[in-house]
């Protein structure tokens, strides 16, 4: 992914010379995300087999997510709520079904089945059930007391503050005291690693990539409307399949080589562990946030068409993930969901939000 850094003073040098034209600034900006996103990720990989399983859990809990917790943060900052509540959501189907979909399908190709932990799974599984059950009580609410913005901002306060709660609880319980459970013993095929980096040089690279992918972001979230505008796709289909889809391209990568690799283990905790990071602490964090660099706070409550999105999403991942094996088969399920929700976001855009 080398290459595509050179987006990145390409879009810089667009929105000096042409700041009329959004739509090439954005695409610039989007395709530059993608290497600063796989640089940051590796970086902290390095750092993390540096420093050891636990501090190396606690940088792969921050900095996991960044990319996407640094785009939604932007569009934050200018009010575009509807744009950020999509890419929240469009991380989690995105991470569940499209790539858990193509990591099993390219995985299992050729083989006959591939296996995993099903404990583990099944933990991360019951996180995201417990995920969308916050997601469905303020949309409930909403609906029955719509003009009550003063309860549904405190109801969204206090979810987040239980959600946030419970990711801190898991993560002492996948690192600390159940460790084992979510241990990656894996030989595999192949490990594709990388070659080591100094602890010197992994924090330098972490952090000009943190700033790039800042600056990137701020260009992406200025450009996203009037691309969407510009391409005839709603709101929704560029937050759910477009915006959401750059925060994930990296990480995703990196679970489809590992299950290539034969290692589905560590590919279905990439996945899973990604999406339980965005729905217990991405999504509360933004709500808290809101109330510092927002226009206004932000509550905790989803469109219809995201939240059963998102529901569709952890019921099919659940379902095909207990049992502790994959083969292509699954992949092509987990597939076939994500193509149709995503023709329903395009075909009928104003029935999804």
């Amino acid at each position: 992914m080398k290459w595509m850094l050179v987006f990145v003073p390409l879009a810089i040098a667009l929105e000096f010379l042409t700041p009329d034209r959004p739509m090439l600034i954005f695409f610039a900006a989007a395709i530059s995300i993608v290497p600063l996103a796989a640089m940051m990720a590796h970086s902290t990989g390095a750092l993390a087999e540096k420093f050891g399983p636990g501090i190396g859990g606690l940088l792969n809990a921050t900095f996991g997510n960044a990319a996407e917790l640094i785009i939604t943060l932007a569009a934050l900052r200018s009010g575009l709520y509807d744009m950020v509540k999509a890419a929240l959501i469009g991380g989690i189907i995105g991470n569940l079904l499209l790539v858990l979909g193509l990591a099993m399908f390219l995985g299992g190709w050729g083989r006959q089945e591939q296996h995993y932990n099903p404990l583990a799974a099944s933990s991360q599984a019951t996180m995201l059930t417990l995920a969308v059950i916050a997601l469905i009580m303020p949309a409930a609410f909403h609906v029955v007391a719509p003009e009550d913005d003063a309860s549904l901002n405190s109801i969204s306060l206090w979810i987040s503050l239980v959600l946030i709660a419970v990711y801190l609880s898991y993560a002492v319980f996948s690192l600390v005291t159940n460790k084992s459970i979510f241990a990656d013993d894996e030989e595999g095929d192949g490990h594709g690693h990388g070659a080591p980096q100094g602890t010197g040089r992994a924090a330098l690279i972490l952090g000009l990539a943190t700033a790039g992918i800042v600056w990137m972001s701020e260009l992406l979230v200025a450009g996203i409307e009037p691309t969407s505008k510009a391409l005839g796709l709603s709101d929704a289909f560029a937050g759910v399949f477009l915006l959401a889809a750059l925060g994930i391209a990296a990480e995703g990568a990196t679970a489809v080589v590992m299950a290539r690799n034969n290692r589905m283990g560590l590919s279905m905790s990439i996945v899973l562990g990604s999406s339980v990071q965005l729905a217990l602490l991405v999504a509360p964090l933004l709500v808290l946030l809101s109330y510092v660099v927002g226009p206004r706070p932000m509550g905790l409550v989803f469109g219809g068409g995201l939240v059963i999105s998102a529901l569709f999403a952890v019921l099919i991942t659940g379902n095909v993930a207990r049992d502790g094996r994959s083969d292509w088969l699954r992949g092509v399920q987990l597939l076939a969901v994500y193509l149709i929700l995503a023709a329903v976001f395009y075909f009928a855009p104003d029935a999804p939000g």
